[in-house]
């Protein structure tokens, strides 16, 4: 009986089956729909890259005049100015600073809507919007506001550009500004 015992000992304490490693590489179908994309949307670059370029070009111009009233709202003492002494301040107003994130985001995607907006951004806007008070994020106040500025910050960047890019543009650039540049991937149009 004992010899028994003992095997039994064994098999409770053998080793679980190990693991799976967190490093080990997706599944081939899924490489495979990754990198099909990926080919498409080059293909895609390739074919309409300047047309749609020119078209963002154009549509900024033509709303130009709304973009640089957003840009003039966000930029007042009571937009930027004052949210972000309300992040400082640790006040709950600088949730309102969502408000201008959003609609710089909403004009933003009005230049190209047939076009999907770079990842890493709306990442960062997922990320900084949508967010209501509560009294108990005074307590980790940073990891809870930071976010929204993020976000803010990167929108307000990138209508300054728009802005910026409408006005001393007449066609695309040969050479390529940083800022235009910075643009153009809002877009995935480089």
């Amino acid at each position: 009986m004992e010899a028994a015992d003992q095997t039994k000992t064994k098999r409770e304490k053998s080793p679980a089956a190990p693991a799976p490693n967190p490093a080990k590489p997706e599944p081939k179908h899924e490489r495979d729909e990754e990198l099909a994309k990926e080919i498409q949307e080059v293909r895609w670059r390739h074919q309409h890259q300047e047309e749609y370029i020119a078209k963002l070009l154009q549509n900024i111009k033509a709303q130009l005049p709304q973009l640089e009233k957003l840009l003039a709202e966000t930029e007042d003492h009571w937009g930027m100015e004052d949210g972000v002494y309300r992040f400082y301040h640790q006040s709950f107003k600088v949730y309102y600073l969502q408000n201008f994130t959003e609609a710089i985001c909403k004009a933003l995607a009005a230049l190209l809507p047939d076009r999907p907006m770079n990842t890493w951004f709306l990442e960062i806007v997922n990320q900084g919007t949508g967010h209501k008070f509560d009294p108990l994020h005074n307590e980790d106040w940073t990891r809870h506001t930071r976010p929204i500025m993020e976000a803010l910050f990167h929108a307000h960047y990138l209508l300054k550009i728009v802005c910026k890019y409408g006005r001393e543009l007449e066609t695309p650039p040969a050479a390529m500004p940083s800022g235009w540049a910075s643009v153009l991937y809002l877009f995935n149009l480089r």
